[in-house]
């Protein structure tokens, strides 16, 4: 009988002094190969410090960043002369499209595929990153939220996903809100660096 995958290793203190909260943990399939099932073991953050703050200052409630890692298993398992750098490209491209998917699950509209880049993840492998980007109309605001995503895909001693997206400007900006809090007055290349660390974190 098989096992329930794995969840990924994520950085718990990390995630925990930048105000992250978990919102969800689940285990289903996320794709198919022609030969395997491939099931995702998810876990998903809002940044709850950062949801807190807009609405408690305009009160307007809404998930403005969110970062999620997924550890993949095969089943059934992938046959001993399969190895990881075979399937890597198909992952890649299965975890890009869902991901593409979920931002417009999530109401955004124009998502494109940006550029991509390699990086190296803090256990020491190579993780190839893609950007997205999305647009979400804000009515409640009279705003328009312009978001980059970010999702990389890579191989240790399992494939993993790491991805997440945040704001193209600074929230207090965006939503007007005068003297915000010290959560509102982080810079867009503040959210990237926290989102790629994040990301790099994943194990």
């Amino acid at each position: 009988m098989p096992t329930d995958p794995a969840f990924p290793d994520v950085p718990v203190d990390q995630l925990r002094d930048g105000g992250w909260e978990l919102v969800d943990e689940s285990v289903k399939t996320v794709f198919q190969l022609p030969t395997a099932r491939v099931e995702g073991a998810t876990k998903v953050y809002d940044a709850a410090e950062t949801r807190e703050a807009v609405r408690d200052a305009i009160g307007l409630d809404h998930q403005w960043r969110f970062f999620f890692a997924t550890a993949l298993s095969f089943t059934p398992p992938l046959a001993p002369g399969i190895g990881p750098a075979m399937i890597l490209p198909t992952v890649r491209s299965e975890a890009q499209s869902a991901f593409a998917d979920e931002l417009a699950d999530r109401g955004f509209k124009s998502v494109e595929r940006g550029r991509r880049e390699r990086v190296r993840v803090d256990s020491g492998d190579r993780a190839r990153l893609r950007t997205y980007s999305a647009e979400l109309d804000l009515e409640a605001a009279d705003a328009t939220l312009s978001i980059t995503g970010w999702v990389g895909v890579w191989h240790s001693d399992g494939f993993r996903i790491a991805a997440g997206a945040y704001p193209n400007q600074s929230l207090s900006s965006l939503l007007a809100i005068e003297n915000p809090p010290e959560a509102l007055q982080r810079t867009p290349s503040d959210y990237r660096a926290e989102l790629l660390a994040l990301i790099r974190a994943v194990a």
